[in-house]
């Protein structure tokens, strides 16, 4: 593209949308593409922080989510946020309408709902991306406007309207590249682990999940003579991580940590096992990767697409997945077990989550922009 391509992303809320679209704009800055860019969202999503570390340009609008089952507490905020979203249309034609970008990239989260129209309206392509197995309702309005679709899994076509399968086409999620890059010898020497014993890598996200730690702490005693543990606890939980009561002799096995920034491709790396929620991101960097996983949905989540991601992982044979609506410490136990005991499990399993991983996701994702872009409008 000689001239300079003027590229509108919208999506957010969570990382979950919002990193996608970041990993994206630095597949297209990396192929120095001539290019501008304008990223719209709302104030107080995860969106506004993320492009105000990374320079890039970014416009507010106003937008409301329809819980489709609303108790009553969320009845009222549905119907507060009803009236929000004729505003959110309006205040996105009007950026849309003065940038007048070549195409608009759509990562989801209920703020692309609004651009989505707006793209419409101006005749401008949309490009619109899922991240999950499930296409959330947000996705599935849009992709009756969207000029592409790109999914991150197969499976996700059946969630489409007829309408809007031939328009789609499976990209896989993007991810950073610096996660394919780790260390394995890294992090043995950050953590001081030890060769002895396999190494489980356990994390609830950045804040923690009270769920998983709990499960940890009850079965620390009994895992540590098989296995050490890094576990990502979140930094309100590190207090009560570091008091659990452990054997003394195994103690120097289990390393919790509030938060795990630039170590975590060195951690994927070295780790033997990975348990973890089933989100999107969190299932596209262990198939990328290619790790063995044992899986804790968060439940419920919208359209209950954790517990959809990780049954995915599981019949493929990536993954154990604890679908139940409590797991119990005895489960998690008796899944993790097997691996720790059996190297070639792992490796069988490591090699299924490979095969549903896509490490080009973010270069697939730009060269459909590209694409769309230079398309009659």
């Amino acid at each position: 593209m000689s001239r300079t391509l003027r590229l509108l992303i919208t999506g957010g809320g969570t990382g979950g949308h919002t990193y996608p679209a970041l990993t994206t704009l630095s597949a297209v800055q990396r192929r120095q593409v001539p290019h501008d860019v304008l990223w719209v969202g709302t104030a107080n999503g995860l969106e506004a922080r993320i492009t105000a570390e990374h320079g890039i340009p970014f416009k507010a609008i106003t937008t409301g989510k329809l819980r489709r089952r609303p108790n009553l507490k969320e009845l009222g905020t549905n119907i507060a946020d009803v009236f929000r979203i004729p505003v959110g249309v309006f205040q996105a034609v009007g950026h849309a309408a003065r940038y007048l970008p070549d195409v608009v990239l759509s990562t989801g989260g209920y703020v692309a709902v609004p651009i989505g129209v707006a793209a419409k309206l101006i005749r401008r392509p949309l490009v619109m991306h899922e991240q999950t197995t499930v296409v959330g309702l947000a996705n599935r309005i849009l992709a009756r406007l969207a000029t592409r679709i790109a999914l991150s899994h197969e499976s996700s076509l059946d969630y489409l309207p007829d309408s809007a399968r031939g328009k789609a086409v499976v990209t896989g999620n993007p991810i950073r590249p610096e996660l394919l890059q780790g260390n394995r010898a890294a992090a043995y020497d950050l953590f001081g682990l030890t060769f002895e014993v396999p190494l489980i890598y356990v994390t609830g996200g950045a804040q923690g999940s009270k769920q998983i730690n709990t499960l940890i702490a009850e079965i620390l005693p009994r895992l540590l003579p098989h296995a050490q543990v890094v576990h990502q606890c979140g930094p309100a939980w590190i207090d009560q991580m570091r008091a659990v009561e452990l054997p003394p002799d195994l103690a120097d096995r289990y390393h919790p940590v509030p938060y795990v920034g630039g170590e975590l491709a060195d951690l994927f790396a070295a780790a033997d096992v990975v348990v973890a929620r089933s989100g999107a991101g969190t299932v596209s960097e262990l198939t990328a990767i290619g790790k063995p996983a044992v899986l804790i949905p968060l439940i419920p989540t919208g359209g209950d697409e954790q517990r959809k991601n990780a049954a995915y992982l599981a019949s493929a044979g990536a993954a154990r997945a604890l679908s139940e609506p409590r797991p119990t410490g005895e489960l998690l136990l008796a899944e993790l077990m097997p691996l720790l005991a059996d190297p070639g499990l792992r490796h069988a399993m490591g090699q299924a989550a490979a095969k549903l991983g896509r490490v080009d996701a973010a270069d697939a994702l730009c060269d459909l922009l590209l694409e769309a872009a230079q398309g009659p409008r």
